[in-house]
């Protein structure tokens, strides 16, 4: 059986992969060491089969629950962990976190520029009111990257030193922007940065589609806290849904709160026999990312020898899973995105068309076929369709798939 692939972009594909192989290699390694620290810290944590039973109710003593947040907290260098599937995103997961820290009079910093779009509603940016940050009396302020894209340090300072500044947000992902993500040095530079300028803050980053993508993660660079999805990186394609905080433990407290109540916090929360697929996923998590990455650096090579731009480069260092294309024209980020969906395990069928989605201001364009629905580490493609007309690719649960996933998406360009 064939995928309807021509030989055209069969030789396309071939010509690319000719020079991936030294930075494949670089990818394998990488997953490699983050393995070993996985496998590690489930051996010291004596992970068994009792840990995958799940609760009910209350969910009171669940040793699955408190053995995988422990999990969670060694590998990325924590105090301690939430780990729910009662978080229903990225977005809900970092709301929690700062609502956690923040109280009336406070300022929020954003110091890595405006922030992804479905958390500009919770801060209030673009609404006022239904609980957001704004409806509740906390400031906002944010320091833009420099035309460059690297973070302005000297603003930074001056911004963070604010008396009611008393949490500074990292956004380590590029969002629906042009700026590279920030890298672990970056991140590290921006910590000592603001620690010099208030230490009273807490630095909260904003860890999305960058877990396990280098060696460290950010508490080791200097960070306070860290949020992200289990349906991205760390969910390794098998967690149903869910969130991660990890961090200071006082912080991971608080904001135990803003996800249950004051007083109750993380004592409960049923897993409802989904902690087998958690551990499962977490542990799959280096190699399956490692996989994403090698799609997006196949998706960057390829789109080149085809003309297009892209962002990053293929041979260029990642601090995330998600490739940039820039298609020019609606009718080509339409094509791009059906040969994407063609390739898609699930709903291959479907065609992609652009239209309103829930915290975004202009018509978005995603194809997605995925087995976890919205779950970003599997093979997706999804932009606002506006000029430049950019779409934003990510994911990839082996890397064979993806491949096979960018070569549709060539075969739909050259259609047009």
């Amino acid at each position: 059986m064939s995928a309807g692939i021509s030989e055209r972009v069969r030789d396309l594909a071939a010509r690319a992969m000719e020079e991936l192989g030294p930075r494949f290699a670089e990818i394998d390694a990488v997953s490699e060491r983050n393995t070993e620290k996985v496998l590690t810290a489930f051996r010291e944590n004596r992970v068994s089969d009792a840990c995958f039973g799940g609760t009910t109710g209350y969910g009171y003593d669940d040793k699955g629950r408190e053995i995988l947040e422990r999990v969670y907290a060694d590998v990325f260098r924590g105090e301690a962990a939430l780990v729910r599937t009662g978080f229903a995103s990225g977005t809900h997961a970092i709301t929690c976190a700062l609502f956690g820290q923040l109280r009336p009079g406070d300022r929020l910093l954003y110091a890595s520029g405006l922030p992804y779009d479905t958390l500009q509603a919770a801060i209030g940016i673009r609404c006022s009111g239904r609980g957001s940050f704004k409806e509740y009396g906390i400031e906002y302020g944010q320091v833009d990257l420099t035309p460059e894209g690297r973070p302005d340090h000297r603003a930074i300072a001056e911004a963070a030193s604010a008396e009611n500044v008393s949490v500074v947000g990292i956004q380590r992902s590029r969002g629906y922007s042009e700026r590279d993500a920030l890298s672990i040095e970056d991140i590290g530079d921006m910590c000592d940065t603001i620690r010099r300028a208030n230490p009273r803050a807490a630095v909260i980053v904003d860890n999305c589609y960058g877990e396990f993508t280098g060696l460290t993660e950010p508490l080791e660079a200097g960070a306070d806290m860290i949020v992200g999805s289990l349906i991205k990186n760390p969910g390794g394609g098998l967690a149903p849904s869910g969130g991660y905080i990890v961090g200071r433990r006082d912080l991971v407290e608080n904001a135990s709160y803003r996800l249950t109540a004051p007083g109750i916090g993380g004592e409960v929360g049923a897993t409802l026999g989904q902690s087998r697929l958690l551990f499962q996923g977490f542990f799959m998590a280096p190699h399956t990312t490692a996989q994403a990455m090698k799609t997006a650096v196949f998706c960057a090579k390829m789109m080149e020898l085809m003309g297009f731009r892209s962002s990053p480069a293929w041979d260029a260092k990642r601090s995330d899973i998600i490739q940039i294309v820039e298609l020019g024209s609606e009718e080509a980020m339409s094509r791009f995105c059906r040969g994407v969906q063609l390739g898609a395990p699930v709903d291959s069928f479907v065609t992609p068309v652009a239209g309103d989605m829930p915290g975004y201001e202009c018509p978005v364009i995603m194809a997605a076929g995925s087995f976890i629905q919205g779950a970003s580490i599997e093979l997706s493609a999804d932009g606002p369709m506006e000029p430049p007309y950019r779409v934003y690719l990510q994911g990839g649960l082996t890397f064979e798939s993806g491949k096979l996933g960018i070569m549709l998406a060539a075969e739909e360009l050259l259609k047009g």
